[in-house]
């Protein structure tokens, strides 16, 4: 059956909308050539996305043109802004963007063990008006928090999980309630952080991957044919409690000791490096074990010492681990405990690339993704590629940020009779 004018219409709209996103601010005549559509049918959406305040000329195309051929429209940047959210164990980071997604505010609080909930939400809260107070905007769109836990897939709401303090579980409402008419989504981290990289990092050019989040604790998401599964509760990649050997226990349903996550957890990982006798970890959270892991790796491969402050880019060639001294033994030993968990999604779904993020991922890098790799393939006929993610330590604001996004442009273009709904 052939679409309605209305809905034809509103395809026409969106698809041109997501061109000036994509593209940048393009004349009529680009339009017509990227869309397809004839001449009457662009200038016709172009006078409604005008009058709906949704594009405007922001200036015109080559020195020698001038007229209305030569307009150049762009997308309304400041029709809505946006925050993302990393709600970390300790505290919270904030951006807000306009509907670009270009940053315009930031903010960051640390929140200790020992904070009430109450004040606790109260400081996270306060760290979001401070970074929309930066970034000159009146009030928020949409808000898309990334967090540790299982996300309740038929309410959004972020489910009881075992070490998570409870003011995670009442920021969304209070965000809700402070922020009159934002709408605010929850996410998991891990599925965030996968969002990004399929987006903007190292998975860009696959459908199917799983991302292996290492940090204080160990987690997963799968994207299978470009789409995110969570599973029927919500639980998809809860490979902290997947039973693997090397343990000396069973995990058990509230509590993941004895599963992945007491191989390849922070205070695993820490501990892991003290047999080896490196340098004690800093903390035995996600960011001190990724700082033992990052001095190991520099340690093994011999980087100079104005570059082991920081993990290497992931497109940068890796540094080959030599010797057998106690970094590269720690290394080695840390790529075999993440290789026994990843052979274990490896044969169930075959996706043929993980990616390794987290804290402790973005410290191994390239040399720690190779590594893995290496032992995976004499542990799996599948062949897979295992790489270091090129996001880091933004993936999960960059996800909670696309996701924001994603929802406001939903609203924003949808056809006038949805929006109105």
């Amino acid at each position: 059956m052939p679409a309605s004018p209305s809905t034809a219409r509103a395809i026409n709209d969106r698809l041109a909308l997501r061109l000036l996103q994509q593209e940048g601010p393009l004349t009529a005549g680009q339009l017509k050539q990227l869309t397809g559509l004839s001449r009457p049918t662009v200038a016709d959406l172009v006078d409604r996305l005008a009058a709906a305040g949704l594009i405007t000329v922001v200036g015109e195309s080559g020195a020698q043109r001038r007229g209305p051929n030569a307009r150049l429209y762009g997308i309304v940047a400041d029709r809505a802004h946006l925050a993302a959210l990393d709600v970390r164990t300790q505290g919270v980071l904030v951006l807000v963007s306009d509907l670009l997604g270009r940053v315009l505010g930031e903010a960051s609080v640390p929140i200790g063990g020992e904070t009430g909930t109450g004040p606790a939400v109260e400081q996270a809260v306060a760290a979001v008006e401070r970074a929309l107070k930066e970034a000159g905007a009146d009030q928020l769109h949409t808000v898309g928090i990334g967090a540790p836990g299982l996300i309740d897939p038929a309410t959004g709401d972020l489910r009881d999980s075992a070490g998570l303090p409870a003011w995670h579980r009442s920021l969304a409402a209070a965000l809700q309630d402070r922020l009159s008419g934002a709408r605010v989504t929850v996410e998991n981290e891990t599925n965030l952080a996968a969002l990004a990289e399929q987006r903007e990092g190292a998975a860009r050019d696959r459908d199917t991957f799983v991302l292996l989040w290492l940090g204080h604790g160990v987690g997963a998401a799968v994207v299978l044919d470009g789409t995110l599964r969570r599973g029927a509760s919500g639980g998809t990649g809860e490979i902290g409690f997947l039973p693997v050997p090397g343990t000396d226990a069973l995990p058990e349903a509230a509590d993941c000791a004895g599963g992945f996550h007491s191989l390849t957890g922070a205070a695993a990982i820490t501990a892991l490096a003290a047999r080896h006798a490196l340098p004690a970890a800093p903390s035995p959270d996600g960011p001190g074990a990724a700082e033992v892991v990052r001095a190991a790796v520099a340690e093994a491969t011999g980087a100079p010492e104005a570059v082991r402050a920081e993990a290497p880019p992931a497109s940068a060639a890796p540094r080959a681990v030599t010797g057998d001294g106690p970094a590269a033994r720690f290394l080695r030993a840390l790529a075999d405990r993440v290789a026994v968990g990843v052979a274990s999604v490896v044969a169930v779904l075959d996706p043929g690339c993980v990616v390794l993020g987290g804290e402790v991922g973005q410290a191994g890098g390239a040399v720690l993704a190779g590594l893995v790799e290496e032992r995976l393939r004499r542990m799996s006929p599948l062949a897979t590629e295992v790489r270091a993610s090129s996001l880091g330590g933004t993936a999960v604001l960059r996800g909670a940020l696309l996701t924001a996004r994603e929802h406001a442009q939903d609203e924003l273009f949808a056809p006038p009779e949805r929006a109105g709904g």
